[in-house]
């Protein structure tokens, strides 16, 4: 069994897509209509990727605070400075558990936890 897609129902496409686009730096694969009111977007060049659900009617999203989406960075400390320039919050960390881990956790537009890690060789 092959996993796919995980996917989020999100208040605005646009501006969610900004934000995997722009911040975590996801591409676009496929956008289009799926009826009156609802849009999707695919993201992401690999074999996993993110489905962005918006309808129209929706206007809240609960994701809950057990629940984030991993994405590795080449460094931690140059993600965090980038994020920054880009006007976001940490939500916490950075975090290093141990010498080959470290990480930091942003929100989504929707309030879901981003978290960027860095494996240390």
């Amino acid at each position: 069994m092959k996993f796919c897609w995980s996917t989020l129902i999100v208040k605005n496409l646009d501006e969610s897509l900004k934000f995997y686009t722009d911040i975590v730096g996801l591409s676009v694969g496929r956008r289009f209509n799926a009826g009156p009111g609802t849009e999707i977007a695919f993201l992401g060049d690999g074999e996993t990727k993110i489905e962005l659900i918006c309808n129209g009617d929706s206007k809240e999203v609960s994701y809950g605070q057990d629940i984030s989406l991993g994405f590795e960075v080449k460094s931690v400390d140059e993600m965090i400075t980038f994020v920054k320039e880009k006007g976001l919050d940490i939500y916490s960390g950075p975090f290093q558990p141990n010498p080959h881990t470290k990480f930091f956790y942003v929100l989504d537009p929707n309030g879901l936890k981003i978290q960027f890690v860095e494996n240390i060789q």
